[in-house]
């Protein structure tokens, strides 16, 4: 071994090399790691959060065409049912009928409307240009069977033409070459999606009022949607929603640009979107390129009369800026953690070198002693630190070393023994100080995520409660019959899952503050009570519900945070069997240690949990819901049981259900 690396590896080995190691190690490795791991995760949650958000903007986009699909039926039911319209029908001749009709069409805002008895027979707004097989329409048949009816139909250029010549212009859309798109060789689209409704009427035989709104160019009907799903200020500044409408994967009404002041009609969706959302009849929901840009989307299928996929409703905002925002925010991350180990290292290394130098000084004039220098000393002032203790029993000890070599050798043991007294005493010191250590960091994160979100709920109520005022002002304002009680019912909805949201935070960042009344009743009446809240899910899902309730003894909880503990549990269940199931509610007299109480068990057939899960399910933000949930559910929910006197818990295995059981003691009455 060379001499060179002989010195290497006793540098390493040294006192300095392992001072400095404790000094960097943590500021320069640990601390990368763990910025790391926390910057993961944080992109992953504020990827999942943009999810979240244009999920909840397809929502409001669904329900509003839903309206639309909804009040245009009502409209032509009303006219359908209207004394003028049956006194028309029977005092007029078709040409005074085709008059009125034209009259109601205009009235409507529809694009045409018809009268069709059973036989075939057609009485047109406009008058009809050409044939129209109207009974191949199941919303005709439906309704010319007395059952009214409203869908989204696709008309093809013939039948357009003989509604109305004019119709099928406006229905035409130039294709435009899209990137990324299934290629074609088609150079237009020449059909029409149209809101198609039907209602039965009374004409001495079996008829219909049929009418209809042709969606290709609608620019005010997708602008509409754009403006309630993205009102001004909604999106991080740079950002822009978008709304379109496709056919199959054609835009015939956008807001989507491809030039500044050109509308993208005629572009195609992509064809990773189409094999999706058209093909495979599943919502899309992730970023998607859009026309010219990178885009956070969401696409649902629309189905026609038929049961057939025929087109997509689609919304979407700008991802670039939410990107840039995020990159932003990961350099001012780093940018900091530089500028803390370029202000701290130095101190570090100062530090470090305040107990190196003299250990490096002790080493050099022991090295001389052994050389045979006797007279050699460290020379270092006295201090009160171990250091400086150790330095000058040294100068002691090799002032007597010339005098009495025995006598040394005695001190050398008693220092020895001292030593090492002093290094059990500083190794005890130290677990205790580890052990404190642990705690403390652990309390201080516990009161830090308490603070925050206490601090994030009292941020967002202030804006909520805005809104809610203003919203309220406004409604005053514009009085009752504006026609926008949908709109705002969705408002009022979203600030109340808001509301929802925040109260959860603060129930959970400070739950002695929402213990309310102590009241005593039944388990079972809040079990019944809970019942119809979530009768909705129960029908949806397709799930068979069990109830085998035998409690009868009253408990000292309060009534809402039992029934909250309930809901949640039960709603759990319903999300874990999203095949349908069975969902059982039981509850008993039981004791357990001697102490009087009941117990609900709530179980389902779904699909379990792993240990893992199982392990994790009642710690606060945990969720396998993804962006559907916010983990606060089950803890809450413990601390709630556990603030009562009583317990709650979990098992499950994969595949084979789960079960919560709570136990609350019985109410003592004096």
């Amino acid at each position: 071994m060379s001499r060179s690396l002989h010195s290497r590896i006793k540098w390493f080995r040294s006192v300095r090399a392992r001072l400095l190691a404790i000094a960097l190690l943590p500021m320069l490795v640990v601390m990368p790691l763990f910025l790391w791991v926390v910057g993961v995760n944080w992109v992953n949650r504020f990827d999942n959060l943009l999810i979240a958000k244009v999920n909840g903007d397809l929502t409001i986009a669904h329900q509003y065409f839903q309206g639309i699909l909804e009040r245009s039926g009502e409209r032509v039911k009303a006219l359908g049912d209207s004394a003028e319209f049956a006194r028309v029908m029977r005092d007029s001749d078709d040409a005074g009928i085709a008059a009125y009709l034209e009259a109601e069409r205009a009235n409507l805002g529809l694009d045409f409307l018809y009268f069709v008895t059973k036989d075939g027979q057609i009485i047109s707004a406009p008058p009809l240009a050409g044939n129209l097989d109207a009974m191949k329409w199941p919303v005709v048949m439906q309704a010319i069977e007395g059952h009214d009816a409203t869908e989204i139909d696709i008309f093809q250029a013939g039948d357009l033409a003989a509604i109305s010549p004019v119709l099928a212009q406006k229905a035409v859309i130039k294709l435009v070459p899209t990137q990324a798109a299934v290629p074609t060789d088609r150079q237009a689209e020449t059909r029409g999606m149209v809101v198609h409704t039907a209602s039965a009427v009374q004409a001495g035989t079996p008829a219909a009022l049929v009418g209809g709104l042709l969606l290709n160019r609608n620019l005010s009907f997708i602008d509409t949607i754009n403006d309630l799903v993205y009102p001004a200020a909604s999106l991080t500044e740079g950002s822009r929603g978008t709304a379109t409408l496709f056919l199959e994967d054609v835009r015939v009404s956008t807001n989507v640009r491809l030039f500044e002041n050109v509308r993208a009609l005629g572009t195609r969706v992509s064809a990773i979107v189409r094999s999706t959302v058209l093909d495979g009849g599943k919502v899309w929901l992730d970023r998607a390129f859009v026309v010219n840009d990178w885009y956070i989307s969401a696409y649902e299928p629309i189905v026609d009369s038929f049961g057939n996929r025929v087109g997509m409703l689609y919304v979407g905002f700008l991802d670039t800026p939410f990107q840039a925002a995020k990159q932003r925010t990961l350099k001012t991350i780093l940018g900091g953690f530089l500028a803390v180990v370029l202000l701290s290292v130095p101190i570090f290394l100062r530090w470090a070198g305040g107990i190196i130098k003299p250990l490096e000084r002790m080493v050099a004039t022991i090295s001389k002693v052994e050389d045979g220098d006797l007279g050699a000393r460290t020379g270092l002032p006295a201090g009160q630190d171990e250091v400086g203790l150790v330095a000058g029993h040294l100068d002691h000890l090799l002032e007597q070393l010339q005098e009495r070599d025995q006598k040394l050798r005695d001190w050398a043991e008693e220092l020895n023994k001292r030593v090492a007294e002093r290094t059990r005493e500083l190794s005890e010191a130290n677990q205790r100080l580890e052990a404190t250590t642990k705690q403390l960091l652990v309390a201080e994160k516990l009161a830090a995520i308490g603070e925050i979100t206490a601090g994030i709920a009292h941020e967002i109520n202030n804006p909520i409660a805005v809104i809610q005022g203003n919203l309220d002002v406004i409604r005053q304002e514009v009085g009752d019959d504006t026609g926008l009680d949908t709109e705002f019912g969705l408002i009022y909805e979203q600030v109340h899952s808001v509301n929802v949201l925040v109260s959860k935070l603060l129930q959970f960042a400070r739950p002695e503050e929402y213990a309310g009344l102590v009241e005593h009743h039944v388990p079972d009446e809040v079990i019944n009570d809970s019942i119809p809240l979530v009768q909705h899910l129960l029908g949806k899902g397709n799930i068979t519900l069990v109830l085998d309730l035998k409690a009868d003894r009253p408990v000292a909880m309060n009534r809402t945070e039992l029934q909250q503990v309930l809901i949640n549990l039960i709603v759990n269940a319903i999300h874990a069997m999203p095949d349908g199931g069975t969902l059982t509610l039981r509850s008993a007299n039981k004791d357990r240690d001697g102490v009087q109480g009941v117990e609900i068990e709530v179980s389902d057939t779904g699909i379990g949990m792993s240990c893992e899960v199982l392990e994790s399910v009642f710690d606060p933000f945990f969720t396998t819901k993804q962006a559907e949930g916010t983990g606060l559910g089950l803890s809450i929910s413990q601390k709630l049981v556990s603030r009562s006197g009583g317990q709650i818990r979990a098992q499950s295995k994969e595949g084979e259900g789960a079960s919560f059981t709570v136990w609350i003691p019985a109410a003592q009455f004096q």
